[in-house]
């Protein structure tokens, strides 16, 4: 299983921006997905965006399209997730995990997870 470290998370105002790093421990082509979730107190983690590593294609949930971009840098065996105008609701412990498997979107498929980042969005 690959290591994942995150990093970047913190506490920001509403309209804020922030951008997360999912450090991993080898080459991120050796996956076939990587994605950042978040959970929030009492609430089921949740999707928020996954890049398949090697194609380059993403998804992303539906609360966050629009302002948040995830991208991978493969020299740095990094993944970064860009969140802009920030909201209160945003609110959560985000973590990336990776997959080897093709169903992506499902994240019971994610074997491999960082300890997570806590963002605090205040209005």
């Amino acid at each position: 299983q690959v290591q994942l470290v995150e990093s970047g998370g913190g506490s920001v105002q509403d309209g804020g921006s922030l951008r997360l790093s999912c450090a991993v421990s080898e080459d991120t082509t050796s996956t076939n997905c990587i994605g950042w979730f978040r959970q929030a107190p009492g609430k089921e983690r949740e999707v928020v965006a996954i890049i398949y590593t090697n194609a380059g294609n993403t998804v992303y949930g539906d609360s966050v399209k629009g302002r948040f971009t995830i991208s991978q840098d493969n020299a740095k065996n990094t993944v970064y997730l860009q969140m802009n105008s920030l909201k209160p609701g945003d609110t959560a412990m985000y973590y990336c995990g990776a997959s080897a498997d093709r169903r992506c979107t499902f994240i019971t498929r994610y074997n491999s997870w960082g300890q997570g980042t806590q963002v605090t969005v205040s209005s």
